[in-house]
């Protein structure tokens, strides 16, 4: 390859049984993000008379003897030069899938087992969620939807956030507590070249919680509500209505989700900062900057990453959110 010894690509023709080292033109490119999408790897190979792959061909990408994305061909272009633009998914890309469950009294991580059970999908370390859900009807969903309806239950009945992502073609199942990345590696001043802040109470913010529930019995609906005077009175009324599944808790559930919206949401963008491989959607990272209305000296979630391998050079890019543990 061109992008020296530092990066290692390999091809596995699933056909022919052959395994084929690329020669890569330009940029490697991996991204993740948090929910509903899966990991991606983009890069352009050099056709020569060697290499033959296809759609379904399996992917490798190493980095400082470092396991960085292991996938699938999905999609192939070529140019007039015979330049083949490559673009791979890790195994979350089978979860667009639709399906049909009716379940009870499953905790997150039996429902993501059984998902992928059905669907040949590798697993790894799970780590338990600890919430059994009552029972619930998805009906012709997407596979992340249904786990993702899963977590969010549990996060909003247990204050715990979950994250689902492919480790090297594993999925891995882990509380995002235990995803801080050491403060060997921070985002400061130094380490990002630069920086885009938002804050915004535009999107899922909330400072009144209504929740309500039909009794079959009575013919009557029961609210239940949860409310900030002091934010209703400094943002208005910011009202979010659920109907309540089950035989859940409605006033601890209403507080729960309190807790979670009434809040500023702080999204900060970094832009090509030096790179570091244990920074993918899901996980944390310490952010010591000056942002103008605030100093900030904390941990971020990671929704999204992007990183860039080009020239012997490791960069990257996150989408950070402060407030993160919402749905």
């Amino acid at each position: 390859m061109n992008i020296k010894n530092e990066t290692e690509i390999y091809i596995y023709n699933n056909v022919n049984n052959k395994i084929y080292v690329p020669i890569v033109k330009d940029k490697i490119t991996w991204s993740t993000e948090r929910k509903g999408i899966a990991g991606k790897l983009t890069f352009t190979v050099v056709k020569d008379s060697i290499i033959d792959f296809n759609e379904g061909s399996k992917v490798i990408f190493r980095y400082n003897n470092q396991n960085v994305f292991c996938g699938y061909v999905f999609s192939k272009s070529r140019d007039k030069e015979q330049h083949i633009s490559v673009v791979a998914y890790d195994q979350l890309r089978y979860l667009k899938n639709k399906h049909t469950y009716v379940y009870e009294n499953k905790t997150a991580d039996e429902i993501v087992r059984m998902i992928a059970s059905d669907f040949l999908l590798q697993v790894g370390e799970f780590e338990s969620t600890n919430y059994k859900i009552a029972s619930k009807i998805e009906d012709n969903s997407t596979l992340f939807d249904i786990i993702q309806n899963a977590l969010n239950d549990t996060l909003l009945n247990r204050n715990q956030i979950f994250v689902l992502y492919d480790n090297f073609g594993s999925l891995t199942l882990k509380n995002a507590a235990n995803m801080l990345i050491p403060t060997d590696f921070i985002i400061d001043s130094n380490s990002a070249q630069n920086f885009d802040y938002k804050t915004d109470i535009d999107n899922q913010t909330y400072n009144r919680i209504q929740l309500y529930a039909d009794d079959t019995e009575t013919n009557k609906r029961e609210f239940y509500t949860a409310q900030d005077a002091e934010n209703i009175n400094r943002w208005g009324i910011l009202q979010l209505t659920e109907k309540l599944n089950g035989n859940e808790n409605a006033n601890a559930k209403a507080a729960a989700m309190l807790s979670l919206y009434n809040n500023v949401q702080r999204n900060l963008t970094i832009n090509n900062a030096f790179g570091d491989l244990r920074a993918f959607a899901g996980s944390s990272i310490f952010v010591a900057l000056n942002l103008g209305d605030l100093i900030l000296n904390d941990y971020m979630f990671i929704e999204k990453a992007t990183h860039e391998f080009s020239n012997n050079l490791h960069t990257m890019s996150l989408n950070l959110r402060k407030n993160s543990f919402v749905v």
